[in-house]
């Protein structure tokens, strides 16, 4: 499994950016589990990833409450590629932003934390400055 993201940069407050993630394969082909999560830039390498959002192979989302009704996780038809479209960037958005794939359950209300998943991007940074 290869996951390469891309998109990112710097935005003003109340900005927006889109981040991507292209999938070469999915470790289970039948159900799997994606997620994107962040990371303070201060956090060593690896270290802190929060949850942010998630999806399953049958279009259930979920977001964690800091960015309900800001940001929008989604895929294309072919399920190749995971999005993240973020709207009305805060500061507190700052971050190293990653996106992860595993065959986990995640259609249930909540998205799953970082521990959960096995395979990552190489993250890409979004900074937010008022």
């Amino acid at each position: 499994v290869s996951l390469v993201q891309s998109g990112g940069g710097s935005v003003q407050v109340g900005g927006s950016l889109t981040l991507s993630c292209t999938v070469s394969e999915y470790s289970y082909s039948n159900y799997y589990c994606m997620g994107w999560f962040r990371q303070a830039l201060d956090q060593a390498p690896g270290k802190g990833r929060k949850s942010v959002a998630s999806i399953d192979s049958d279009g259930q989302a979920n977001y964690v409450d800091s960015v309900k009704g800001r940001f929008t996780i989604s895929q294309d038809n072919s399920k190749t590629t995971l999005y993240l479209q973020m709207n009305n960037l805060k500061p507190e958005d700052t971050a190293i932003y990653y996106c992860a794939e595993d065959p986990i359950f995640c259609g249930g209300g909540y998205v799953p934390t970082a521990e959960f998943f096995h395979n990552w991007g190489q993250g890409t940074q979004v900074t937010v400055s008022s």
